[in-house]
């Protein structure tokens, strides 16, 4: 049983993760920080959890935390990587990895240094949806993909818990660094291939802060061509689709999970396979494996390393949107 400690106790920890590690099966939340002691402390005890902290170093040092989890809002990721890696422990930190792929190559190279396991919580790719689409692809079953289309919007106005997510000095971005790394880490991890160029445009936001839409298109290098939209305008969608040579993958709310989902194939215009899956224990597989990397059993499926890969992706996205040009990558 690994004793997890997450450090950045607010919404995203409340709403997603202490229901996944309710249903994990391999470890358990121990300890938690937050900048106030006293809401530390409330939280804990609401939560039943043992320890509760003001700080990441006290945290990271207990001897009653085996691995962290880093769920404080994007500008705090690199120091509180830091300093789990320097206390030893093993880390997983909340995506986007950072504000730019400079800090993902310390947060990297800082913990090979330190000998610490460091995965970033790309959820989804532990969701039944997603395996379902990589397996159908990898089958071969619509051919060689020629188009991709993945759309992750829902409305974040002023009102939002996370009202930091309007200001790019502490979230880096708007909905492209938010949920966009969603969409372009669930496209790399589907087709098992890399972006080469992103072309992108934005809806502005409101003076001094983030992007409020975007539309990315995505070269790959075996020649797919993916659109990623997001928006913190519209209403809560995460369609996806794939076209190939021979058939479509197609579900209209693909990466959610808070219910089934219903996934079809379609080959000449007509369904010719449907099934539906549920995503609910997105949250409980992806501690459980991290767990299981932290004793040894099984190599953590998202390493620090694919964390600066989208990184680098959101990167050249944004330059784009400054230039008005393709960026590499």
């Amino acid at each position: 049983m690994t004793n997890f400690g997450i450090i950045g106790f607010g919404l995203h920890a409340v709403k997603r993760l202490m229901p996944g590690f309710d249903l994990a099966k391999n470890c358990r939340v121990t300890a938690l920080s937050r900048r106030n002691l006293g809401k530390a402390q409330a939280s804990a005890r609401q939560y039943d959890i043992p320890l509760a902290f003001d700080s990441a170093e006290k945290l990271c040092q207990s001897s009653q935390v085996d691995a962290v989890f880093v769920a404080t809002p994007n500008a705090c990721h690199l120091q509180d990587v830091l300093i789990a890696a320097a206390c030893g422990k093993p880390v997983l930190c909340e995506k986007p990895m950072a504000l730019n792929a400079d800090e993902c190559r310390q947060m990297v190279e800082a913990a090979h240094q330190a000998n610490v396991l460091l995965g970033i919580a790309q959820v989804f790719r532990f969701e039944e949806s997603t395996a379902w689409f990589r397996e159908q692809v990898a089958a071969g079953n619509i051919g060689q993909p020629v188009f991709a289309r993945s759309e992750f919007s829902f409305p974040a106005t002023h009102a939002h818990p996370r009202t930091w997510i309007h200001d790019p000095a502490i979230s880096g971005g708007g909905p492209v660094a938010d949920v966009g790394v969603h969409c372009i880490d669930t496209l790399r991890f589907i087709l098992q291939d890399e972006v080469l160029r992103v072309s992108a445009r934005e809806i502005a936001g409101n003076a001094g802060e983030v992007e409020a839409g975007a539309a990315l298109l995505l070269q790959f290098s075996r020649g797919t061509l993916a659109t990623v939209t997001v928006s913190f305008r519209a209403e809560y969608r995460t369609p996806l689709e794939l076209v190939g040579e021979s058939g479509v993958l197609r579900a209209e709310n693909a990466l959610t999970v808070e219910r089934p989902v219903h996934l079809e194939l379609y080959r000449g215009g007509a369904v010719a396979e449907t099934t539906t899956v549920s995503n609910q224990l997105a949250y409980a597989l992806q501690v459980d494996a991290f767990a299981a990397a932290v004793e040894g059993k099984a190599p953590f499926p998202i390493p620090g390393e694919e964390g600066f890969r989208n990184q680098k992706i959101l990167d050249a996205a944004y330059r784009s949107m400054k230039s008005g040009q393709t960026e590499d990558v």
